[in-house]
């Protein structure tokens, strides 16, 4: 698939702003947080300012960007309407979480929970526009949900550690809390890749045609004389070898540095550990777009059988 770069800021800014909008929610009514207004202003404003921009990305790759509103009108059958209405829904409770923390200086239980649920639940969607996707056997699996909240829990963590350190507040708890985000997103990501490494899609090309039984099936000569709109968007071809450099950029930039960075914040005190967590959040951002952009890379449509590709 085609990796427009709209939708790869969209799904990572959205994610990390969702899963700190999440950690704030959650955490900040039960004291684990800094409750100054000024924390809560800065906190609150990068993960609304993140969620935004991502759905305002998300845009550009529309035809119509003006007609977007009407893709929420088929949320019984669309993930990606469902997306839609959870996200304007989540914006209520996470305004009104913001206004009386930054206002009033009060941290509400019952609006932070709203805000955690629904940003929870908006990134599920986000995953289930491409995990219901049945052409497309990369994405049509049971890994890809759970990445995507993983990826979402870690970034936020770590956006959440970075600005407990520059507040001065370094709690044990979120230090702690960015490490196991961290790991977790690790570990299933390695899954997805050892997933998609090691499987097939059951469609290939005697399957599209339907003329398996006769034999074996190649492309004689191809459709057209030029790309057309689906050998671009859906035919999308990366070298092997480009795939692996950047799956090892995306390991060690948006999982393992991180991953050290945030144990090294949590156990070692002072400056040291202060650098660590301001390195591990920009580090991450940066490797989950690269990983963004190979989760698109390396999806492979059931489309391209009819273009000469053996399997999908």
């Amino acid at each position: 698939m085609h990796p427009a770069l709209s939708v790869i800021v969209f799904t990572s800014a959205s994610g990390a702003g969702y899963g700190l909008l999440a950690l704030l929610g959650l955490l900040a009514p039960f004291g684990v947080l800094p409750d100054s207004r000024t924390f809560g202003c800065v906190a609150l404003g990068l993960a609304l300012a993140a969620i935004a921009g991502g759905l305002l990305s998300s845009t550009l790759h529309l035809g119509h960007p003006e007609r977007a509103w009407r893709a929420m009108s088929q949320w019984r059958s669309s993930w990606l309407s469902r997306e839609g209405l959870a996200a304007v829904a989540t914006f209520v409770p996470a305004g009104l979480f913001a206004a009386l923390w930054v206002f009033g200086g009060t941290v509400s239980p019952g609006l932070g929970l709203l805000s955690t649920a629904g940003a929870i639940v908006t990134v599920y969607c986000t995953a289930m526009i491409y995990a219901s996707l049945k052409p497309i056997q990369r994405w049509c699996n049971g890994w890809v949900a759970p990445n995507y909240l993983a990826m979402a829990a870690m970034t936020g963590a770590l956006w959440l550690h970075l600005l407990c350190r520059l507040f001065a507040f370094p709690s044990a708890a979120v230090a702690w809390l960015a490490v196991a985000a961290t790991a977790t997103a690790l570990l299933l990501k390695v899954g997805y890749w050892r997933f998609i490494d090691g499987s097939r899609s059951a469609s290939t090309a005697e399957t599209a045609t339907g003329l398996g039984r006769i034999g074996k099936v190649r492309l004689l000569e191809a459709p057209h004389t030029s790309d057309n709109y689906l050998l671009e968007e859906m035919g999308f071809r990366i070298a092997r070898r480009h795939a692996a450099r950047l799956r090892r950029i995306a390991l060690l930039a948006g999982f393992a540095a991180p991953l050290l960075l945030a144990a090294a914040a949590a156990l070692v005190p002072g400056p040291i550990g202060a650098a660590a967590a301001l390195l591990s959040a920009p580090l991450a951002t940066a490797g989950v777009l690269v990983e963004r952009w190979l989760f698109f890379a390396e999806a492979r449509h059931t489309v391209t059988l009819y273009y000469g590709a053996s399997t999908a």
